[in-house]
């Protein structure tokens, strides 16, 4: 059973968590920050994108330097 204390914190926790969503939308720097976010999202996009067609190349040239070996 969930007590007073243990809704009570949980209640706190979620009204902190939307007071800091909403300083982040729409406080001092929140353009700054929204384009840093768009910024991180793309440079990781691309650096899986990269990593994937590098291990594809890798055992591209692998499959292909076996079959010239023999």
């Amino acid at each position: 059973m969930s007590t007073i204390k243990d809704k009570t914190l949980k209640e706190l926790e979620n009204k902190v968590h939307d007071l800091e969503s909403f300083i982040a939308k729409n406080g001092i720097g929140s353009s700054y920050l929204s384009r840093a976010e768009k910024i991180q999202r793309n440079l990781n996009v691309g650096l899986f994108v990269g990593g994937v067609a590098l291990v594809g190349g890798v055992i591209a040239y692998a499959l292909l330097k076996s079959d010239d070996d023999e």
